[in-house]
């Protein structure tokens, strides 16, 4: 089966009673690879949603990611305040598998809107807070000589820091290959500077990716540590 005709399937097998369907991810975009799964976005009107799956159909690795309309907007707006929604982009940029009452166009719209207006702005504490832990690990950096710490420090880096610069630049967030695609335009560059930076440490230089992690930091107030300070709840 082809995606588009697997989707409808495992839908109808599992959910015969569904309102509407959404198939997202790389399967329906150019990004598509040999591991691609089939990401589908169910909607019903009560139970047994919300829940999420994985199974395989047809030859398929499929996610269901199972709502009603209620929970739906709860996860939408849950995750919206971390400026990282799956479920959302998957509704906006997916493919309407069917759509029986209309929901699936009004979910479609709003998912679009939502979207296009972008992330809310990260707040000045977590950007101090992503400033003080990069600090943090670019001293661990400076100070190792065992390059078993160092591959795990520098890993570390590379990530945080990516996730700093799609902060500071208002972008939405992103996981593992989404951490890279969402840089790609928020950051032109930088992940390849990380990645050479990343291979020097392997080599045992560290120069390049400090200097690296410096630049994204200077955008964002430069390094933090002494004054940093964080009341914790009673």
């Amino acid at each position: 089966m082809d995606a588009i005709e697997a989707a409808r399937a495992v839908v109808d097998e599992h959910h015969p009673d569904a309102l509407a369907a959404f198939l997202g991810g790389s399967v329906v975009t150019g990004r598509r690879t040999a591991t691609s799964d089939l990401d589908i976005v169910v909607l019903l009107e009560g139970a047994p949603a919300p829940y999420r799956a994985s199974l395989h159909y047809a030859d398929w690795p499929v996610e269901m990611f199972v709502h009603t309309e209620t929970t739906w907007h709860a996860y939408v707006e849950r995750e919206l305040s971390k400026r990282r929604s799956p479920l959302l982009w998957m509704c906006a940029e997916g493919l309407l598998l069917f759509d029986i009452d209309g929901l699936g166009a009004r979910l479609t719209a709003e998912a679009r809107k939502l979207t296009a207006a972008g992330p809310p702005l990260a707040s000045a504490e977590e950007i101090d807070d992503r400033r003080y832990a990069i600090t943090d690990l670019l001293d661990d950096l400076m100070g190792s000589s065992d390059q078993s710490e160092r591959l795990f420090i520098a890993t570390e880096l590379v990530r945080r820091t990516g996730e700093l610069a799609l902060a500071i630049g208002g972008s939405w967030g992103g996981g593992g290959k989404w951490l890279a695609r969402r840089l790609e335009t928020t950051a032109p560059g930088l992940s390849m500077r990380l990645h050479h930076g990343l291979r020097d440490v392997l080599n045992g230089r560290i120069e390049p990716l400090v200097d690296g992690v410096d630049e994204v930091l200077d955008q964002a107030g430069g390094r933090l540590w002494i004054g940093y300070r964080r009341t914790g709840t009673p």
